[in-house]
């Protein structure tokens, strides 16, 4: 048997930030600074700044691509850039900053490895600010970054930097976030983005003495986690080709969702509980010994089992469980309100099933970091608790443990349109917990 090494993903990576902290500026950075823009791209947005009256070139047109945002000068919607370096691949979701927006940066942040989150010096720890970082931790996010940016706007000062890096600290460890780290920089000058600030004395930040904030990213130990994680493949084809060459092939196809597998493990499908042995794994690149999260594969059993789409394949000794009640924490993202005894859909991995919404709990106080007595529903961009009944079972983990099987979506049936992004159990109370 041949053993393909699969590629590794893409490292995927959210960038937030409030209103004018120069989030475009810097995602233009990186693209430029990385060579990832073709140079009749950078002809146009060196001639549009020129038309605007701007001194330089105005990287942020690299990203503010909708005429309505560069009028406004505000980024409305997410947009996903690809950057390369040499040591690393990064999959840019580009967040825009204002609160109600707080939804397209849920979006971003929900497949994130990493998340930058930029903070303008001169006005610290905003609302906005402790609501990008409360989406980070509910969400898991591994890695945080906070970018502390407009450095240059203060004359590189150590003592502002430092009491704006000691407010996101003890911010990061209210919300239990895991890795924080805090870089100063520029993005409009690129001091501290690729490389180190310039010399010059402590005007030019010289007394940092961590990583500029590419080779910080590069850095990063991403994907190490799912790889920890026990198995889980959400079916989502059953293949039978019933060919002369292939008349009894029956494989189980997915996309491993955290985990690896291997052949001669014994897994288990749930819901249903049936059992069998992996006797093949079937990838894009040809017969493979094990895979991996984030590889899309066709598990083999010794058994031809009676398992299809919705299932989850697990390890024997490390299941999944099976719910009929899905408690835990959504992010609504629709401008119709939710409320108790609301009938939808419920998406869970590759099952969808129907559901009703059982009881509006708690919502999430982005000020006092914690829980607060409800309103009996829950509106466009709330973070709440809620209890949602489902019409049969689905194979779930906790989000806090397993990202890809704790997450949900709560779907209106009529129009197909994604009412709520939700995470089974708390995680902000378990990510305090640590």
């Amino acid at each position: 048997m041949s053993t393909v090494t699969l590629e590794r993903r893409k490292v995927r990576l959210v960038v937030a930030g409030s209103v004018d902290d120069g989030k475009s500026t810097l995602v233009g950075r990186l693209l430029h600074d990385t060579k990832s823009i073709l140079a009749d791209q950078y002809d146009a947005i060196e001639e549009a700044s020129r038309r605007r009256g701007a001194e330089s070139v105005d990287l942020a047109l690299l990203t503010d691509g909708l005429r309505a945002e560069r009028e406004q000068g505000i980024t409305i919607d997410v947009a996903y850039r690809y950057f390369t370096t040499p040591r690393r691949s990064f999959v840019l979701a580009d967040t825009p900053g204002h609160t109600q927006y707080t939804r397209n940066t849920v979006t971003g942040a929900s497949t994130a490895d990493a998340a930058l989150i930029l903070v303008d010096v001169r006005n610290g720890v905003l609302p906005q600010t402790r609501r990008h970082a409360a989406v980070m931790a509910l969400l898991r996010v591994p890695h945080v970054v906070f970018a502390v940016n407009k450095m240059d706007a203060v004359d590189w000062s150590q003592a502002r930097f430092d009491e704006v890096a000691a407010d996101i600290r003890s911010m990061g460890a209210r919300l239990g976030l895991h890795d924080v780290r805090v870089v100063p920089m520029s993005a409009l000058t690129g001091e501290n983005v690729a490389q180190l600030a310039a010399s010059g004395g402590a005007r030019h930040g010289t007394w940092y003495d961590g990583e500029p904030l590419l080779p910080l990213l590069e850095d990063l130990d991403v994907g190490q986690d799912d790889q920890d994680a026990p198995f889980r493949l959400p079916v989502q084809l059953v293949i039978r080709p019933r060919t002369a060459e292939h008349p009894d092939y029956r494989g189980l196809a997915g996309r491993v969702a955290s985990g690896s597998v291997s052949v001669g493990d014994e897994l288990v499908a749930q819901p249903g509980g049936q059992r069998s042995v992996v006797t093949g794994i079937d990838s894009p690149a040809g017969r493979v010994d094990t895979a991996r999260s984030g590889e899309s594969v066709t598990i083999v059993l010794r058994d031809e089992l009676d398992v299809g789409r919705g299932q989850v394949l697990a390890p024997a000794a490390r299941p999944a469980r099976s719910a009929t009640t899905l408690t835990g924490v959504v992010a609504w993202l629709d401008e119709r309100p939710g409320r108790a005894a609301q009938r939808l859909l419920v998406k869970v991995g590759t099952a969808l099933v129907r559901g009703i919404i059982t009881s509006v709990d708690e919502h999430w106080d982005v000020e006092a970091a914690g829980w607060v007595p409800a309103s009996p529903q829950v509106e466009l961009n709330d973070i709440a608790r809620v209890t949602v009944q489902l019409s049969e079972a689905v194979a779930v983990d906790d989000y806090a443990d397993d990202r890809a099987t704790g997450a949900f979506l709560l779907v209106d049936q009529p129009t197909g349109s994604t009412l709520a992004a939700g995470m089974v159990g708390d995680p902000l109370a378990r990510s305090r917990q640590g």
